[in-house]
Order: structure tokens, then sequence, then C-alpha cells
């Protein structure tokens, strides 16, 4: 079997097999293996070479150039990090179907980058909060110290949220076409406490924990911008906007289809159009929030002040980019100094 055969059988098997609860009904026909299978690893390839393009960069100027001296700069290196690793578990799927240990690394990985990415996105949402509705209260709790135990707590949950997953991860060989799939394997005793704890677990960090976070932050964040005179109110109003719109659009409908997946381990939506539909409905979703890691490094750093002016004398430094960097990433002068007693950071 070749290496891109194997790739679309571990992607299919992991992210679909685990929500096959009506397996009879969501056989593909033969359109589907035609086109599907030969477009899902090349999205997925290219998905990982622009996450790790932009991210890469990120990590890149931040400890070379910029420090971490700031909770904001953790935030920052620590979200790039994690869609780092979600970017780099998606090539991996090509092997994963070797062995067991392969099989459950990539799991891991995968899981890990999905909890960390959603929740320090919240992150970055508080921090901006607390820079920006709390400016001058909140300087001792945004600390480089208070950010990277903030962190530390992020990756800790994230591991634990992600064992479970590499815990009963499996390979199963179709002895037909001698492939192999990577798909979590429950006790049969068990099987629906677990699948309802993945999917429980997904929506309530995803859509009943960090969306409302991220909700109130930026809704108090445009209450204090409105009622402010900065001349960078609008781009930041536009830039909370972008956040917003990109999160909900990215995340939301995957979170829907995984709800729409446990009301049919009710017995709801069991029918097998309704199967059909969700089983198809999640493969566009996945890779929609999968995106995310590819969007964050632009509006959480390329569009920073900070870090376009990091950004440009790097480029002016190796590329030798002098006169466009100039006009590109630093068509505004204003110093830290004299944005630091404003509501609109530009630390960002």
């Amino acid at each position: 079997m070749s290496s891109m055969n194997m790739s679309e059988s571990a992607i299919l098997g992991y992210m679909e097999v685990d929500y096959d609860y009506n397996s009879s009904c969501l056989e593909p026909t033969g359109s589907e293996l035609s086109n599907g299978p030969m477009i899902l690893p090349v999205v997925y390839y290219i998905l990982f070479c622009l996450g790790l393009l932009g991210n890469i960069t990120v990590l890149w100027v931040l400890l070379r150039y910029i420090k971490l001296k700031t909770m904001t700069d953790v935030c920052l290196l620590s979200l790039a990090l994690s869609d780092l690793i979600l970017a780099v578990s998606l090539p991996l799927w090509a092997y994963s179907s070797q062995n067991l240990v392969s099989c459950q690394l990539v799991t891991g990985v995968y899981q890990l980058g999905f909890y960390s990415g959603t929740l320090f996105v919240t992150l970055m949402s508080m921090d901006r909060y607390l820079a920006i509705v709390h400016a001058v209260a909140a300087m001792r709790a945004r600390t480089l110290r208070y950010g990277i135990t903030a962190a530390f707590i992020i990756w800790v949950i994230s591991v634990i949220m992600a064992i479970p997953q590499v815990i009963f991860a499996s390979l199963e060989i179709d002895e037909e076409d001698n492939s192999s799939q990577c798909q979590p394997l429950y006790p049969e005793d068990r099987q629906l406490f677990w699948k309802l704890r993945r999917n429980f677990s997904e929506n309530i960090v995803g859509l009943f924990v960090c969306l409302p976070i991220m909700i109130f932050c930026y809704v108090k964040i445009l209450i204090v911008l409105s009622k402010s005179r900065n001349s960078k109110k609008d781009k930041a109003v536009k830039l909370i906007f972008t956040i917003v719109c990109v999160f909900v659009v990215c995340w939301v409908p995957y979170n829907v289809t995984v709800f729409l997946q446990t009301m049919q381990l009710f017995d709801v939506l069991n029918s097998c159009d309704a199967s059909k539909t969700i089983n198809s409905a999640t493969g566009f979703a996945e890779l929609i929030a999968l995106s995310h890691c590819c969007v964050n490094p632009i509006i959480y750093a390329f569009i920073g002040e900070k870090f376009r002016k990091s950004l440009g004398k790097v480029l002016t430094k190796y590329f030798c980019w002098g006169y466009q960097s100039t006009g590109m990433f630093s068509h505004r002068d204003t110093t830290d100094k004299e944005t630091s007693n404003t509501p609109v950071r530009s630390d960002y």
C-alpha cells in the first residue's frame, strides 16, 4: 500500500470512525471515495505548510528579537507553539498506521494541540481584557511570572485532557485490502461513557467555556474603546471583530457537529440520512477548525505593531528589505511610552 493511501486511511480512520454511530448507514459511495481521499491529504499538507511557516516565524521573532518580557509575549509564544504542534501532526498521519506507538503519538499530538490552542486563544482574550479594561489594576497580574504560570497550567490541563485518547488509540487492520486505521478502541462495557466523555470535553472547552469568555472579554473591551478618543480605536475594533469572527467561523461549526454526534449516542438524529449528513459535515468542520492554526499567526502576531516592527528588523537584516520594511512595518511612529497610558495598547 502506498504512503498516500496509508495517509488517507489514517486520516479518515481517526477523524471519522470514532463518530461512526450508525456504521451501516455511513458506507461511502464510489464518488465519495474517488474524490474525498484524494483531496483530503493534499489539503492537510497545505495547512501543514502554512501553519509551519507562520508559527515558526512567530517563534523565531519572539525568542530572537522580542524576548519574553510580559504576559502577552508568553501568551503569544504558547499559542504559536500550540498551533505548531497541531500543524506538525497533520502530515504525520501518513505514518501513523505503521505501528501502535506512532498511532498513539500522533493521537496525543493532535489532542494536545486541539485543547491547548483553544485555551491559549482564550488566555489571549483575557490578557487583552485586563490590559484594556483594567489597565492600571492589572499591571501586577500581567507580569512575565504570572504569564509563565498560566501557560504551565494550560499545558498541564491539555495533557490531562489528551491522555484518555492516547490510551485508547488502537491500530485496526482491514484484512481485505491490508490497510490500517488509527482509531480509539474503548472497552465494550464503558464505550458509551468514553465517547460521551470525549464529546462533552470538546464541547465544554470550546463551546461552553472558552467562547463565552471570549465574548465577555471583547464586549467589555468594545465598551471601553467606544468611550475612548484614541486614534487607534477604529483599528482596534476591527482587530477584535476579526478575532471573534475567525474563532466562531473556525470552531463553532466543529463543536456543533460534535454536539449532534452526542445526540446520536442518545438515539436522536440517528436515521441513515441524518448520520450521512452529520458525518459529511464533520469532515468539512474539522478542516475549517484545523485551518485556525494557520490564521492565528496573522491575527495575533503579524497585525500587532510591536511584532511587525521586530519582523521588519529581521527582514532588513537578513533580506535587505530596508526601504520596503520601513513603509510596511514602521508606518506608525508611536512609541511604547506614548501609548502606555492609553486603552489601546501597542503590544499586540
